[in-house]
């Protein structure tokens, strides 16, 4: 799977109501980072709005995991058409959830998509969006003496979450961008060489 440098998501969780013909759409975006939370999100608020008619949704995660649901609407008019909204703003890690209180009156296939589709983009649209970066997390192993070195080394770079450690020597775990990776273990070897021993973690955090 390619991995994603940066991308676009939403900071909170945010709510919107939308009327059309009698019915109520509350529009809900939320935070995720894979299905099996956004799930939990879901029986969540099924609970909490027991009482609503249809609970619809769009899920898009940086796997290329995406799902949707009309949840009883007529195919296509409702999960689609959220998700169609999650892919205009170019969003992911997001679940978009639309509830609907049917208020007496049918709207018809196309408005009742329509107003689908406008809960979502208003619930967007009205959100904070905002770009992470993906890092990956380093270590570095080193002699006390090599200290002033390893910090200067990392003033180079954008740097986040370092974690020291003192032992027998000195462990250094610090997150690093994803893009800054190759440059940063190239810059290490012209200014330390041997003297400090550097390991590339699994593992990316997104920032």
């Amino acid at each position: 799977m390619e991995v994603i440098e940066e991308f676009k998501t939403v900071a909170s969780v945010f709510e919107t109501k939308l009327k059309e013909k009698g019915s109520l759409f509350l529009g809900q975006v939320y935070p995720v980072t894979n299905q099996p939370q956004a799930e939990i999100i879901l029986t969540e608020v099924r609970k909490k709005f027991y009482d609503a008619t249809h609970h619809c949704y769009a899920m898009m995660t940086i796997e290329g995991n995406i799902k949707y649901s009309d949840d009883g609407e007529p195919s296509g008019t409702a999960g689609l058409r959220i998700l169609n909204a999650v892919q205009h703003f170019k969003v992911q890690n997001v679940l978009l959830i639309v509830i609907r209180y049917f208020g007496g009156v049918k709207l018809g296939v196309g408005p009742l998509g329509k107003a689908y589709y406008n809960s979502a983009y208003m619930t967007l649209s009205e959100s904070s969006i905002i770009t992470k970066v993906t890092y990956r997390k380093l270590k570095l192993v080193f002699d006390f003496p090599e200290s002033g070195q390893v910090h200067h080394l990392l003033s180079l770079f954008h740097i986040r979450d370092i974690r020291n450690l003192y032992n027998d020597e000195c462990e250094m775990e610090f997150m690093i961008r994803l893009t800054e990776v190759n440059e940063f273990i190239r810059k290490k070897e012209e200014l330390l060489r041997n003297k400090v021993h550097l390991k590339v973690m699994d593992e990316l955090v997104y920032l």
